[in-house]
């Protein structure tokens, strides 16, 4: 019924046979007609004027994908966690290139077949001319734009292959999935790689609400689980000569026979050690290899965060080539780095509050639109510094989480001083923090009372124990 109606419907055109010789205008309103009939429905010209199996077909697909991204739309509306998880999918992503690449094809064949069924060596020398460029500018543009698609598509596709590689899923731990979050360090000077930024987000599995646990790197006597490798190795905890929670991974690393069977030893038990210290069933973890840090900084276009203190870049064995001035700043992916880990002129503590204010201001400040606009950039800079257990399959459940997450303030709990002591922690007492923290921010979305923390602007350590990161940072 559809296919008549177009065919009904279509501007009767006149055949080259009974235009006159001379009536050049006619001729070259037939040609912009032809051309514009393809731009608008795709095989409407050929199904007028040209071979009618052809506009059939090319209708039909052109009305399938109507549906298609009608369907789309829908699923968008109904649940954008599953409209993520779909094109997060690499089975979908595969098809959509395919279909990408096909179109844009299709797309060109039609163009030139409309501009060979206006018999443009019968239009004037400028008129042929006109035509040329106006087939040339539309066909350029829609199989550039769709190509454009595919490519990004691809993009994607690879990105996620390739960072989202883990195919275990895990379900939430009482309500909330606790996702373990590390900055690597694995410098020229260094002997392995050691994680030297450890924070745990636990996040309310329905309604996104975040609390960050900071552990500090130099966190001695860390106990390990029963009946695994590291508790037989460490029965008392991590009690040897430097032994900090930062050096367990490398610890790890370099006994692979104490984890057969494990791809990233250094990980699994740097998870032990911070499943037993907090508490807390770790779903999934997430590394970020400081070295690239800037690069995926820059991608993102800098973040905007409040600097407390004067910050050296450089400094500890180097030179201080410069600073990060007080104030509120936009920075760069390599002042965000210094911001991140500088410590000549302040002390592990300081840098870990200022780690908490960079997280921050990267949830709430990476919006969807920014994301788009520069897919590639931060694709590119993300397969260079990130490593993470987290599937693709649940991409869109963590984007769902994080959209709730941004519209919510994040609450922080460190163990530091004067609370915990690095060098003789209180495990019990940072068990109870954790249970504490989380009982008070689930009270907040069910409008249960809350503990309010009140920080002056120049507290370098606010961050490590806020109720609010947004006023804090």
């Amino acid at each position: 019924m559809i296919l008549a109606t177009v065919s009904a419907t279509s501007p009767q055109l006149p055949s080259p046979g009974t235009v006159g010789i001379g009536d050049g205008r006619i001729r070259f309103r037939r040609a912009v007609t032809l051309l514009a009939m393809t731009a608008v429905m795709p095989g409407s010209a050929q199904l007028a004027a040209g071979d009618k199996r052809v506009g059939r077909l090319a209708i039909r697909c052109w009305i399938l994908s109507i549906i298609g991204l009608l369907a789309l739309v829908a699923v968008g509306l109904a649940s954008r966690t599953e409209l993520v998880t779909l094109f997060t999918s690499l089975w979908f992503l595969r098809l959509l290139r395919l279909a990408l690449v096909i179109a844009a094809l299709g797309f060109a064949y039609l163009i030139i077949d409309a501009w060979r069924l206006s018999e443009p060596m019968r239009l004037s020398q400028g008129q042929r001319l006109t035509m040329t460029g106006l087939n040339g500018v539309v066909c350029l543009a829609v199989t550039g734009a769709l190509l454009f698609a595919s490519h990004y598509v691809a993009v994607q596709k690879d990105f996620i292959a390739r960072v989202f590689g883990s195919t275990t899923v895990t379900a939430a731990e009482h309500g909330r999935y606790n996702v373990l979050l590390l900055g690597g360090d694995a410098g020229a000077d260094r002997v392995g790689l050691r994680p030297d930024s450890i924070t745990v987000a636990s996040i309310d599995a329905d309604t996104g609400r975040t609390v960050l646990f900071g552990l500090p790197r130099n966190l001695q006597n860390v106990p390990f689980p029963d009946g695994t490798a590291m508790h037989a190795a460490f029965p008392n905890g991590f009690n040897c000569a430097g032994c900090y929670l930062n050096a367990i991974y490398t610890s790890a690393t370099d006994h692979p026979d104490r984890f057969p069977g494990v791809a990233d030893p250094g990980i699994e038990a740097t998870k032990e050690a911070v499943e037993t210290t907090t508490g807390l069933d770790i779903n999934y973890y997430v590394m970020i290899d400081l070295r690239g840090f800037q690069d995926l900084v820059d991608a993102l276009g800098g973040v905007t965060v409040t600097v407390n203190e004067r910050l050296p870049i450089g400094g500890i064995a180097a030179p201080v080539t410069g600073y990060v001035e007080p104030g509120r700043r936009h920075l760069d992916g390599y002042q965000t780095l210094w911001f991140a880990r500088s410590r000549t002129t302040s002390d592990d503590y300081s840098r870990m509050a200022r780690q908490k204010c960079v997280m921050n201001a990267m949830l709430h400040q990476l919006n969807p639109a920014k994301v788009l606009t520069r897919f590639s950039q931060i694709a590119k800079a993300s397969e260079k510094v990130i490593s993470t257990s987290i599937p693709a399959s649940e991409i869109g459940r963590f984007v769902s989480l994080a959209d709730k997450a941004r519209s919510k303030p994040v609450t922080t709990v460190s163990f530091v001083p004067p609370r915990i002591n690095g060098y003789d922690p209180d495990f019990t007492e940072i068990r109870s923090m954790v249970s504490s923290a989380i009982k008070t921010s689930e009270a907040k979305d069910s409008g249960g009372s809350q503990r309010h923390r009140h920080h002056k602007s120049r507290d370098v350590y606010a961050a490590n124990d806020s109720a609010n990161l947004d006023k804090t940072c």
